[in-house]
């Protein structure tokens, strides 16, 4: 298997980063297989979703209705409403499974594959791209 690990930043706002192009490049002439992601972080999450159209916005603000920024969470450090980013992980996982087929990610037309992150107090996030051969 092989693996690799780099940063993104996400800055200080809730956001849906686009990592499809950086995903693509990387399982580039690859051919046939399984790309997993995962971010190693217990506030972040991965989602398979499209962009551009407003469901990046759409669903930041479904979380914002289940997970709401303010002082109901047990989890109090940081600013406030920390504690939902550490509960988001359960709705939105920090993992995801992708096919590759010849050495191209096999993504239906509207689909990209993106990082959440709802953590405004840590704007640097790694994520783990894992390519196993088929």
């Amino acid at each position: 298997m092989d693996s690799e690990t780099f940063s993104v930043r996400t800055g200080g706002r809730d956001t849906v980063l686009d990592l499809t192009d950086r995903a693509r490049a990387w399982v580039a002439g690859r051919g046939d297989g399984l790309l997993h992601v995962f971010v190693p972080h217990a506030t972040a999450g991965l989602a398979v979703l499209e962009t551009g159209a407003g469901s990046d916005d759409d669903l930041l603000a479904a979380l914002a209705d289940l997970l709401p920024a303010d002082d109901r969470w047990r989890h109090r450090h940081g600013t406030p409403g920390h504690g939902r980013s550490h509960v988001m992980p359960a709705l939105v996982p920090p993992y995801a499974t992708l096919p590759v087929l010849d050495g191209e990610l096999a993504l239906g037309t509207w689909q990209s594959l993106c990082l959440v992150d709802l953590n405004v107090d840590n704007p640097e996030r790694e994520v783990r791209f894992s390519f196993l051969a088929g």
